[in-house]
């Protein structure tokens, strides 16, 4: 199995930005943590970030050429803007699971809507980094 992890904008700066909200570990000990995970269970796994919406795009659309079995997406603030990440994941067609570290339904109201969601099967949020753990186990189920 074959996963792309992709983080939005403001994701590389994990234990720097609002650690009150998102704590203190840093964006290199969410990868690794990912990356160990999906060693064990032995998935094949590409971790990319970008702070722009059209390199999210790329990234999404090129997963369809790489023949990625799943994709988990961390939009960031894009999930509440960004139609052209929900017509990527649709085009696409690749299954996947949208994931937030915080719980981002007890925050401010413009954070209520996700566009990501209307293509996801799954959302994951409030449970910190393990949230990507278990979207990349239900991604597994699927295969």
């Amino acid at each position: 199995m074959k996963i792309l992890v992709l983080n939005g904008p403001n994701l590389n700066m994990l234990g720097i930005r609002e650690p009150d909200i998102y704590g203190s570990s840093t964006y290199d000990d969410l990868i690794s943590l990912i990356k160990s995970h999906c060693k064990e269970k032995g998935i094949e796994v590409e971790c990319l970030q970008s702070n722009h919406e059209g390199v999210l795009v790329d990234y999404i659309q090129q997963a369809f050429f790489d023949k990625v079995d799943g994709i988990v997406i961390n939009p960031g603030a894009y999930t509440h803007t960004s139609v052209a990440l929900l017509d990527a994941l649709k085009a696409v067609q690749i299954p996947a699971v949208e994931v937030h570290i915080s719980k981002v339904n007890e925050r401010e109201a413009f954070r209520q809507i996700s566009y990501v969601s209307y293509y996801c099967s799954k959302t994951i949020t409030g449970k910190g980094f393990d949230g990507y753990i278990e979207a990349i186990d239900y991604l597994g189920t699927l295969a």
